[in-house]
Order: structure tokens, then sequence, then C-alpha cells
């Protein structure tokens, strides 16, 4: 067995120690997104494969025998990719996913299915918005400039950013709900835009939120063709052991 993991989440590391730690063969891949991806106990690979036909091709030079598809929630290219890549290449391919996040009582959420919808959900108004979706869809929201947007990135920008008017917080993950409610509370924060990925490390400014009383506008996760979905590690580890079992 040799398993090539797509990584860059949480639980694509918890993933990677479990799977050093039973001694699997496996290769960690980062897309080479951030200036510094945290170190990881297997071989580690950064860098795309140059879409699905490099991606196939990479399975079978490498003799990949499994796939697990740990990236973000909302890297949909990538995760298409291995989909087509590993049916071509007949490999068993397995989503690790966390489950998304929902509301309770105190939240106030207002749910948009993309990033068009996030931009017209904004008030015509200037307000200070905690713009929480990483640095790669930023020109989106350059049509609605007269807005302060906090953004808070892995890495320091390293050229001009498409808004006017930000204020840029250097920071990893995971956050605390305390911390989170001092930054919110500090930066008069009034609006938070959020892409529904799940998962506990970046939940902390729903909770601060919450607690803090402003309003949430959570953009709907990408829709993927079908695929097998693991929700924990010993999920994943079954279907490393069993794939026929789960349907593969």
């Amino acid at each position: 067995m040799r398993v090539l993991l797509l990584g860059g989440t949480t639980e694509a590391s918890l993933l990677a120690r479990r799977l050093a730690q039973d001694g699997v063969d496996a290769v960690f891949s980062y897309a080479g997104r951030t200036d510094a991806p945290v170190a990881q106990p297997l071989p580690t690979r950064i860098g795309g494969f140059g879409g699905p036909e490099g991606l196939a091709h990479y399975l079978a030079d490498q003799r990949i025998s499994h796939v697990v598809d740990a990236t973000h929630p909302f890297a949909a290219r990538m995760s298409r990719n291995a989909i087509v890549a590993c049916a071509k290449a007949a490999v068993p391919l397995c989503g690790f996913e966390r489950a998304p996040w929902a509301s309770g009582p105190g939240d106030d959420w207002r749910h948009v299915a993309d990033l068009a919808g996030a931009v017209a959900a904004l008030p015509e108004r200037p307000a200070r918005v905690f713009l929480a979706i990483g640095r790669q869809n930023l020109d989106a929201f350059a049509a609605k400039a007269q807005h302060h947007y906090l953004l808070r990135l892995v890495d320091p920008p390293q050229g001009p950013l498409p808004l006017p008017d930000t204020t840029v917080v250097i920071a990893r993950g995971p956050f605390t709900e305390p911390a989170d409610r001092e930054l919110l509370a500090r930066h008069r924060i009034g609006l938070i835009i959020a892409k529904n990925a799940g998962g506990t490390g970046a939940r902390a400014k729903l909770d601060a939120a919450r607690a803090l009383g402003i309003p949430v506008i959570l953009i709907g996760r990408p829709e993927l063709p079908p695929r097998l979905i693991a929700r924990t590690v010993e999920e994943v580890m079954a279907f490393l052991a069993h794939p026929a079992d789960l349907g593969v």
C-alpha cells in the first residue's frame, strides 16, 4: 500500500501522524499556498500536479494505491481533479471532510451560495467587516470598496491588496473564542463574512460573533461529484484497510 494524502487542513495533519505512527507508506502533498506550511511526519511534496491528467500520471508513476483528499472544503478544483484522476487511474479515493457548521441559539447567520452572494449581501452603507475568507478571493469584494475590511492572513501580503481600506492581522489558527471576541471588539467589527469550512480551528470567530451579537454572512460549500466521505481518522484507516467494503 502507498497512500497519497492531499493535505492542508488540521484533519490532514492528524491523519499524517496516524499514518506515520502505523508505519504506512504515504506522501503528504501541499498545494503551496502558504510560505511556511506545517511540518509533517511524512515525506512531503509541495505544488500542483498539472490538473487531473498530471495527477493521474503521478499516481501511476509513484504506484499510489489509495488517495485521501483532506484538502480544505473550499479547495474544489483540487478535489474535482482528484475525483477525475483517481477514476482514470483506477485508484480508490476517500474524501476526509469535516462536517459543516450548524447554527445554534443566539446565532445570526445569513446563508449565501457563493462569493458573489456574499458581496451582494453586504450593505451599501459603509461598515466594518471581518472578511474571514483567506487571501485567494479578495478581488470579488472590490465592488464594495466603501467598507473597512479586517483580514486575518497566515502570511503577509506580497503586494498591494485589491481593497483600499483594510487592516491586516497575521496569525495562524487554531483560534480561541475569547481571543476572537477581543479581536472583533478591538476593531469594532459589525459584520463577519466567512466560508462554512467546519471544524474547530476556525469556529471561534462564530462563537465570538454570537457572544457579541454580530451577524455573519456564511458562504456555502461548493458542490462536488459524489465520492466516499470519511469524518474521522478511524474511518479513513478503515478505508485504507478495506476499500472494497466501503463501496469503492
